[in-house]
């Protein structure tokens, strides 16, 4: 399959709340577009993440119990290994470069968890979408 014939997307995982208020993983993808930046730059693969309401840098501890996501909110891995568990007791794990988007802002929420010795650290992109 040639350059021209792969899709452009970027994979990631949603959590979302369920109508029963359970918490469920959705496999999603973000279709990236070539956008020429400068005559210096080469084109970068560009999408959107929605209206930003504000980003925080995190540094995580276990959350042993669940708990809904504040707000609608990308999830950037940097350091570390992080495993959510949804409501039927589904666990991925998520490690540097893994995007999440954590939209499960009602009912039981998710289970987090640092995996290893090394720190937890994600930034946090808040969304009005």
């Amino acid at each position: 399959m040639s350059d021209a014939a792969v899709a452009r997307v970027k994979r990631y995982t949603k959590v979302v709340s369920r109508p029963d208020g359970r918490s469920a993983f959705e496999d999603a993808e973000l279709p990236l577009d070539e956008q020429h930046v400068s005559d210096d730059v080469p084109p970068m693969l560009v999408a959107g993440l929605g209206t930003p309401q504000g980003v925080v840098f995190v540094e995580l501890t276990d959350f042993n119990d669940p708990h809904p996501a504040a707000a609608p909110q990308w999830v950037v891995m940097l350091r570390g290994v992080l495993e959510v568990e949804v409501s039927d007791g589904t666990r991925r794990r998520f490690a540097p470069g893994d995007l999440v988007f954590a939209a499960d802002t009602t009912g039981r929420g998710h289970v987090s968890r640092r995996v290893g010795e090394a720190p937890f650290e994600a930034l946090g992109i808040v969304t009005a979408d």
